[in-house]
């Protein structure tokens, strides 16, 4: 098991919500995470927005939040 911080990097708010309602499901989760708006750098309009699903817990399988991610044309990264 791994227990850093995994962040599931999303495309808009409505998929992270949809990502999020998944990785509580997978992980068996109490609650849900709570997407996060994340501008990018130097962007003030809102559609350059990325949404986080921040994960801290302990995660027996990376590789499932991953391709989880990518099925939501997104990716994961580890804190």
């Amino acid at each position: 098991m791994t227990d850093a911080r995994h962040i599931l990097v999303l495309p808009d708010r409505e998929t992270a919500e949809e990502v999020a309602e998944k990785v509580a499901e997978l992980l068996r989760l109490a609650e849900e995470p709570e997407p996060v708006r994340d501008a990018l750098a130097g962007e003030d309009d809102a559609e350059d927005a990325q949404w986080l699903v921040v994960v801290e817990s302990e995660v027996s399988d990376p590789a499932a939040l991953a391709t989880l991610a990518e099925a939501h044309e997104g990716w994961l990264e580890r804190d």
